[in-house]
């Protein structure tokens, strides 16, 4: 990053004919800062949010209704909630309903085989290979993260939930957020990067519960 950075500063020195254009998880503002102090006036950093209704109602209508069917509103509807206007949920619903439909209109009634079979999709490759990759103590501040639901929260409250003290959970906190897992919305607030992660990790916590033996 240091070496992108310096490099791009000395081609606007140099006031030569380039532009760099990239994405990148929301920590990438504050690790750009501490790569090179200069970097908040080299870049530009528009948010991408999450799609408007409007929008993400397009990008499943449109595609639809060039291959010559049609989606009710209401399935669109509950698809964009179930979603959360997630550009790549967005894409997985849309290929699940495709799948799902009878004929060639997809309805609401549609939707909760859809949404079914999109989260076991989620669970098993885009959730699962990403937490599967963090170490014990990494999970259990994520599970702690997600017993508090969606967020942000307060780094404290994390510890809390942990039953920890704040400063021995930090190392464990800059780890995920180097990681790309959680990121810091605000001064002392935690929060994960992805929509949803929250759910995906209580359904693992009632799957795992669930598959314990009963003792009498």
């Amino acid at each position: 990053m240091s070496a992108l950075i310096m490099g791009l500063h000395r081609i606007s020195q140099r006031n030569l004919p380039f532009v760099l254009i990239g994405g990148g998880l929301p920590q990438l503002v504050a690790l750009a800062g501490r790569s090179k102090s200069y970097a908040e006036r080299l870049f530009d950093y528009p948010r991408l949010e999450r799609l408007r209704v409007d929008d993400a109602k397009a990008a499943l209508r449109g595609p639809v209704e060039r291959e010559g069917a049609k989606i009710d509103e209401n399935a669109l509807s509950a698809i964009v909630a179930q979603t959360q206007g997630y550009p790549y949920f967005l894409q997985e619903w849309g290929y699940q309903a495709w799948n799902q439909a009878g004929g060639d209109r997809i309805v609401e009634a549609d939707i909760p085989k859809v949404t079914e079979l999109a989260l076991q999709r989620l669970d098993e490759s885009f959730f699962r290979v990403r937490f599967d990759r963090l170490t014990p103590v990494e999970q259990k501040y994520m599970f702690a993260m997600a017993e508090l639901g969606a967020g942000p929260h307060r780094s404290g409250d994390i510890a809390a939930q942990m039953d920890r003290e704040v400063q021995s959970v930090a190392p464990h906190r800059n780890s995920l957020i180097r990681e790309g897992m959680i990121y810091s919305p605000a001064h002392g607030d935690t929060a994960f990067t992805v929509p949803m992660f929250d759910e995906y990790l209580l359904r693992v916590t009632k799957s795992a519960s669930a598959a314990r033996p009963c003792t009498s």
